[in-house]
């Protein structure tokens, strides 16, 4: 049976914006002009829709909602039940900063079915929500730190096929000074970048741009901008902004862990900065999983680094006097809680039994789970040896070859202890991703996976018949292998937080994709295909 601690009656979920229209909002939100409804489809898709809204109508539609037809956002609902509404998370208004003649407040909204009939499913954000209620009924909360890496390029070039693709558009000088364009006709060479050779004037090497000087990193004032703003508008306070590993403008931005359905909606917000502060700037931001690599040799010599989202998870358990003060317990971490993944008595890595076993579920279920922490067909692209990112199933404490990592940066640090999951990428859900981890660590919990000894080796550089002796697999090599897999191993998630029928249509989207691209599997206009598919995820 699917769980679903919320009920579905749809006053339950609006009666607090009203207040008695005692809100209190600032004196820049009172002059919100138009009001924007940010909301995720299924595949992880950060929509927007827009009304028009003076003061006074704002607190209805704060209150009310607006309409929305689900039969036209992906994975929501078929025509013959397509009236849904969208109503608002008020704590989650802000001002947006990227309009300047227009003053556009921005909300994130749930989405309900019409004619108050309650939540509906296939809302990710519902699906956080409903992981975190589990929680909340064990006494638990869980805090969530993701670690989002992208590209920021110059100009992507793709055509309808390979035989119409211009690629990169070199400028080269000649000795009369005056400018050559070079068109290559190439689907390896769709992207353009400052830091690439041949066309910056100070290029980053491949595999060379980890903490890049300031002489060749180009993106360093962009990430100062994507962190100011964040905090400014958004109230999320970021913590590390560096050049990332891969060359050709990689970065990476990490913000402060935050309860799970907040550093979901953080990852959504942030992905949307990015971008929004890259089209400022001319430039294009790109989350997909690896978008430089040889369809023909992925791991290739010409390939580089491609984009993860490592996932730093801790557990806490609150005291008894702190959940019979408030009717409703909070799911946040609070000052009377205690992270149950900290045993200062572990010498290995300070990790609990009750830690072990977290990451023992992680492990078992890894090969459903990467169906959702990484769920496009480029996912895999990435993940191959070689290039920092997750092939083998097994944890050690600060070994990046392993799928899961115990960082041990300090020690005896209570407050720091997590556990971290390699294998997510910035094009997945974040919503179900962050809830489907949760989800198999509490597995394991609940069933005492133990997850074996650490691996402490570089498992890239074992032989095969090491690894075997080790008892380490690997993480599917495709998306149709993992999805295969979640269709076999799926009760974990429908036990906590999925509803059947959204796990269905999630299984049902991702069939389709890896039709639209298998068939040129192999093949040159693979790549296109992909970009086509992944270009905005």
């Amino acid at each position: 049976m699917s769980y679903h601690p919320k009920g579905s009656d749809y006053d339950t979920y609006v009666t607090d914006v009203d207040a008695n229209r005692s809100i209190g909002f600032s004196e820049e939100l009172q002059r919100i002009e138009f009001l924007q409804f940010r909301y995720t489809d299924l595949l992880g898709k950060f929509l927007a829709k827009y009304v028009m809204s003076d003061y006074d109508e704002l607190y209805g539609f704060l209150k009310k909602g607006i309409g929305l037809d689900g039969s036209s956002v992906k994975g929501f609902t078929e025509i013959n039940e397509s009236d849904l509404v969208l109503v608002p998370d008020r704590h989650t208004l802000r001002l947006n900063p990227f309009f300047t003649n227009f003053t556009l407040g921005s909300v994130i909204a749930n989405v309900h079915k019409g004619f108050g009939f309650g939540r509906l499913s296939k809302d990710p954000r519902f699906v956080s929500e409903n992981m975190e209620e589990y929680l909340a009924e064990s006494n638990l909360s869980c805090q969530i730190g993701p670690e989002v890496e992208c590209f920021v390029f110059d100009d992507i070039s793709f055509g309808n096929n390979v035989e119409n693709i211009i690629g990169v558009q070199t400028q080269s000088k000649d000795k009369d000074s005056e400018s050559v364009v070079n068109f290559q006709s190439s689907t390896s060479n769709m992207i353009v970048s400052e830091e690439q050779y041949g066309v910056g004037k100070y290029p980053i090497t491949r595999k060379g741009g980890y903490d890049a000087p300031p002489f060749q990193d180009s993106l360093v004032e962009f990430r100062f901008e994507v962190a100011s703003l964040l905090k400014k508008y958004y109230g999320v306070k970021v913590t590390n902004l560096n050049h990332e590993v891969a060359s050709t403008g990689q970065i990476e931005i990490n913000f402060m862990h935050s309860k799970l359905t907040d550093a979901a909606d953080n990852v959504q917000i942030y992905k949307d900065v990015v971008r929004s502060v890259a089209k400022r700037h001319n430039k294009i931001a790109n989350f997909m999983p690896k978008p430089l690599f040889d369809e023909t040799d992925p791991a290739g010599a010409t390939a580089d680094n491609g984009s993860g989202m490592h996932v730093s998870i801790s557990l806490w358990e609150r005291s008894l006097s702190s959940s019979a003060s408030s009717s409703r317990p909070s799911t946040g971490k609070n000052l009377s809680s205690q992270n149950i993944f900290f045993d200062g008595e572990d010498p290995y890595a300070n990790i609990s039994q009750s830690g072990r076993y977290f990451i023992g579920g992680v492990l078992n279920h890894s090969r459903s789970l990467v169906a959702i922490t990484s769920p496009t067909v480029n996912s895999y692209y990435r993940m191959v040896p070689g290039f920092e990112a997750p092939v083998y199933v097994a944890w050690s404490r600060g070994n990046r070859s392993a799928i899961v990592r115990i960082p041990i940066n300090d020690k005896l640090s209570r407050d720091s202890k997590r556990v971290e999951f390699r294998a997510p990428d910035p094009s997945c859900n974040p919503y179900l991703a962050f809830s489907a981890i949760v989800a198999a660590g509490l597995d394991g919990m609940k069933k005492k996976i133990d997850p074996g000894d650490p691996v402490d080796e570089n498992i890239y550089k074992m032989s095969d018949s090491r690894r075997n002796d080790l008892g380490i697999k690997s993480v599917p090599g495709s998306l149709e292998e993992s999805i295969a897999s979640l269709k076999s191993d799926h009760l974990y998630l429908t036990n906590t937080c999925f509803n059947n029928e959204c796990l269905e249509t999630y299984i049902d989207l991702k069939e389709d994709e890896i039709s639209r691209v298998s068939r040129l599997a192999g093949k040159s206009e693979s790549k296109l295909q992909q970009f086509y598919l992944y270009y905005d995820v």
